[in-house]
């Protein structure tokens, strides 16, 4: 049977199911570790010496990423253990786990952190130092998240562009969350930058350590934001997230397509780690079809929807009519 010709919305299926697990990612998360590690240490220089509370929220930002970094380096690995006979479907879904570790690094100490800093300033005020070394300091940083943002950024880019859609859509639907991570983080980390930046000048100007302290809440703000988005997407893909309908309907159609297939009233679909899937469905197949026929046309299943969506790690076909759901009486103490 001749293979249609990959559509568009075939190609966001593959990028929603399918990540890159391997060398890519891996090399994003580690440039972006040692960036922010080399960053942190010369923000804490900078602010100690000009006494800027939004320089030392900045500290703690890059401390925070430094971690989440090193965080999610341990989640590519783990996450890509093989099968064993007590984890079946693989370790996968323990990158999530780890990556979910990371936003909870980010959130107490980069948040929490500025918005103690920033509070503090609002209300006791502070001595203002020589802000020529933050300003260097921030300049030099900018240069470097930049470059690592950039090569987050091309990382999307070209899987986006691989699967024939935008770098919005790939990071909204892909279950590679080292790679959404770092991008949102790095994206950040250029934003708290300029805020920190702003806050130093309007306390220059002004004389009033108020504006330093603003910056810092509002770098706060900013890492408690991140922080929430990516938490969230790692815990529904931690408990066990499906696909999008439009892609499980791709699926129904590819597996209704069959010969002896007349419906397929049920379809299951489970996300167990970045590009990783599983299929199930309940199949009505013809009155007419023997056991040979239903043996067959189950092979030819797994043989396309592993072919034609490379995240499809098991498939797996009910021919029994129900809506898939296990049905018991519950008994209730009387």
């Amino acid at each position: 049977m001749t293979q249609p010709a990959p559509t568009t919305e075939h190609a966001l299926a593959k990028a929603a199911t399918e990540g890159d697990t391997g060398g890519e990612s891996t090399g994003t998360v580690v440039v972006a570790g040692l960036a922010n590690l080399g960053i942190a240490i010369a923000k804490l220089v900078g602010g100690l010496i000009s006494h800027s509370s939004a320089m030392m929220s900045e500290a703690a930002h890059s401390v925070a990423d430094t971690i989440t970094e090193v965080l999610l380096f341990i989640a590519l690995k783990r996450g890509n253990k093989a099968p064993d006979a007590r984890h079946p479907v693989g370790y996968g879904r323990e990158t999530y786990f780890w990556a979910l570790l990371a936003c909870l690094a980010t959130f107490t100490l980069g948040a929490g952190f500025s918005f103690y800093q920033g509070i503090e300033t609002i209300l006791e005020g502070e001595e203002q130092g020589d802000p020529l070394v933050a300003y260097i300091v921030l300049a030099v940083s900018f240069v470097l998240e930049g470059a690592s943002w950039l090569k987050a950024v091309r990382q999307v880019r070209g899987a986006a562009r691989t699967w024939g859609t935008t770098s919005r859509r790939y990071l909204a639907e892909t279950s590679d969350t080292t790679i959404k991570a770092v991008t949102f983080e790095d994206s950040a980390a250029l934003v708290g930058l300029v805020l920190a930046a702003l806050g130093l000048v309007l306390e220059q100007v002004t004389g009033d350590p108020v504006w330093d302290g603003v910056a810092a809440i509002l770098i706060g703000v900013l890492l408690l934001l991140v922080a929430g988005s990516l938490a969230r997407a790692n815990v529904s893909l931690l408990i066990g997230q499906s696909v999008s309908p439009r892609i499980q309907e791709e699926l129904r159609r590819e597996i209704a397509a069959l010969d002896q297939v007349t419906d397929v009233p049920f379809l299951l679909t489970t996300v167990i780690g970045p590009g990783q899937l599983i299929v199930s469905a309940k199949v009505d197949f013809a009155d007419t079809a023997t056991v040979a026929d239903v043996e067959r046309a189950s092979d030819e299943a797994e043989r396309r929807l592993v072919a034609r969506h490379g995240g499809v790690r098991y498939v797996f076909l009910d021919p029994t009519p129900g809506d898939g759901r296990a049905r018991a009486e519950v008994h209730r103490p009387e």
